[in-house]
């Protein structure tokens, strides 16, 4: 557990669904004291209601909803009553930070935009998220952003349809954005005293995102097709494998060393030493072959054997996981946090601060 850094910061929530909850419990994590405001009218935070089957329905939170609200003081209110009014703005005027992710024009319609909030708090730090910009009136989720922003397109075994990420990492991108602006101003806020508007959108989250695949694209015009999980540039990497035992493995060899170490430790040196597989580029033109090939050695040993060897030799294969064996995992589970429910029950969520500050 980190140091609580921001003991004393005080952060006001009005935000919901999963990009700005986020960056609330990141403060809430870290010590701050983090007021998160629910429209009383329309029942809270709309994840509270996003439940799988499984779930009690008349249970008052999902899972879901566990997921980023750790920590947080809840208040329901209803901004059309002057008295909660008054109570929002008295938190308000003493905030360190606001999180929003108001519809365009709706902060402005509320009188809680950061126009308005500065003349009375100076010092505030307004940070909000959108789905297209500020300006943009279209309402966005993350899948229809996955879809804009090219990750659908790329995701997904060749020949076969476009698939979304199975989490909504648009709006975990954005949110990670927005933790780094908020911590920008309030360095900013050290120096000069002021406060400031820090704004992102899951748009432009999700296009900086990119990375490899947006230069491949505007510098050698290379239009990323659909290839499961195998890399664009190297291999082998992403490729998966049975054993002996039929466990499933990923290998990740990303250069020559670890290519011909793992041949090695495969008992196919031969693969190696075969001239279609001579560099990555040959690899890469040759990889049916290559990995037809590298599965007939990996049947030969169990999972437990080739993966002893492969971590002897720094060879870079992992088994794949399912989530319940990855939470059997002592490392997993010192990233899992708890907190009692309002129905007297226990709730858990993993961190979303994992670095350390020594």
């Amino acid at each position: 557990m980190n140091p609580p850094i921001f003991k004393g910061l005080k952060v006001v929530e009005l935000a919901s669904v999963l990009a700005g909850p986020a960056v609330g419990m990141f403060f809430a994590e870290l010590g701050a004291e983090v007021i998160k405001v629910e429209n009383k009218t329309t029942g809270g935070d709309t994840t509270r209601h996003w439940k799988m089957p499984s779930e009690d329905p008349a249970s008052p939170d999902s899972a879901y909803f566990y997921s980023v609200n750790w920590g947080k003081q809840h208040h329901f209110l209803d901004l059309t009553q002057a008295a909660d009014r008054e109570q929002l703005m008295r938190w308000l005027n003493e905030a360190d930070i606001v999180i929003s992710n108001f519809k365009s024009g709706g902060a402005e319609k509320l009188g809680l935009h950061f126009a308005k909030l500065k003349k009375t708090n100076p010092r505030l730090i307004y940070a909000s998220i959108s789905a297209y910009g500020e300006d943009d009136l279209r309402p966005g989720f993350d899948v229809a952003i996955q879809a804009e922003t090219g990750w659908m397109h790329m995701n997904g075994e060749a020949g076969g349809p476009p698939v979304k990420m199975p989490v909504a990492l648009m709006d975990l991108l954005a949110a990670h954005q927005l933790k780094e602006g908020i911590l920008v101003a309030l360095l900013q806020r050290e120096r000069t005293g002021k406060g400031s508007e820090v704004t992102v959108s899951l748009f432009d989250a999700g296009v900086a995102s990119l990375a490899n695949q947006a230069t491949n694209w505007l510098n050698l015009a290379h239009l990323p097709q659909r290839i499961g999980s195998r890399h664009p540039n190297i291999a082998p990497y992403g490729e998966v494998f049975t054993t002996q035992d039929k466990k499933l493995l990923i290998v990740s060899a990303g250069t020559e060393q670890q290519f011909r170490a793992l041949c090695h430790v495969l008992g196919a040196s031969q693969i190696a030493e075969n001239e279609r597989f001579a560099t990555n580029a040959l690899r890469l033109e040759n990889r049916d072959e290559l990995a037809s090939q590298l599965q007939a050695a990996f049947r030969c040993f169990t999972a437990e054997v080739i993966l002893e060897r492969c971590q002897a030799a720094q060879v870079p294969v992992a088994p794949i996981r399912n989530l319940q064996e990855v939470f059997k995992l002592p490392a997993a589970q010192d990233l899992v946090l708890e907190e009692k429910t309002e129905a007297g029950g226990v709730s858990k969520r993993v961190r979303t601060a994992v670095f350390k500050v020594k």
